[in-house]
């Protein structure tokens, strides 16, 4: 093929295609297929290709605080209590699909986040979208966008996303407005958006953790009722060359 078939190829953004024919162009058992054979792996290597390019992009938008973690590398021992079945279909991506939300508890180093990204990094590669953002920055954020005008521009690209984690919730006291936000974006998702959200403080203490019981019980409305749950146990993991 020649390089202005390759340039038009390139302009026509195929260069999964280009990538394949210059491969094909050196393998000899290539060269005994038939055009419909070639024809069908250029197509299936495009295909590969823009499905990378995607996942790649949903990674990297996801901003995940552990980007390596996997689910393929849980540690599964018995001290951490670790439900290997309801972990496994998480895995799957049914939740999301469904709009459900999961809540994961527990102590401080039980490997709260690392269990979140793995499973955030696991919906990226299903083609889901993704944001990982602690729950002091995501306050801190939205104050800002109160004051310059964003807020509802925001709260609209918040509500778009798939799967919002929400790293270490109730690790600070929160005020009025923090709460006010808090229902804002949960009121966006309800139903329609998946919300992950991590926490040292078990969830039966939720209620009196938000000081206000009316919002207390709008906000728990719409993140516990339709969640499953994580309550991870043993000692702490961090500083160990393990994984978590």
């Amino acid at each position: 093929m020649n390089e202005h078939t390759r340039t038009q190829l390139r302009e026509l953004r195929l260069d999964g295609m280009v990538r394949a024919i210059e491969e094909q162009a050196t393998s000899t058992a290539a060269t005994a297929l038939g055009f419909d054979e070639r024809f069908s792996l250029l197509v299936q290597a495009e295909t590969a290709w823009r499905d990378d390019r995607r996942v790649q992009r949903l990674l990297k938008a996801a901003k995940l605080k552990v980007s390596t973690a996997c689910v393929e590398d849980i540690n599964w021992r018995a001290s951490r209590a670790l439900d290997r079945s309801l972990v496994t279909t998480l895995a799957g991506g049914d939740w999301i699909r469904n709009a459900q939300n999961l809540l994961i508890t527990g102590a401080t180093g039980c490997g709260k986040t690392w269990l979140s990204c793995a499973l955030a990094h696991q919906a990226a590669r299903s083609g889901f979208s993704v944001l990982y953002v602690r729950a002091g920055r995501l306050f801190d954020e939205l104050h800002v966008a109160h004051g310059d005008g964003s807020f509802a521009r925001r709260l609209a690209q918040l509500a778009k996303l798939d799967v919002l984690v929400i790293d270490d919730f109730a690790i600070s006291p929160m005020g009025a407005s923090e709460r006010n936000d808090l229902l804002e974006v949960l009121d966006d998702r309800v139903g329609t958006k998946s919300t992950l959200i991590t926490s040292q403080l078990p969830v039966k203490a939720w209620h009196t953790y938000l000081d206000d019981p009316t919002l207390a019980d709008a906000i728990l409305d719409r993140v516990v009722h339709s969640s499953h749950r994580l309550d991870l146990k043993g000692a702490t993991l961090r500083d160990k060359k393990q994984d978590q």
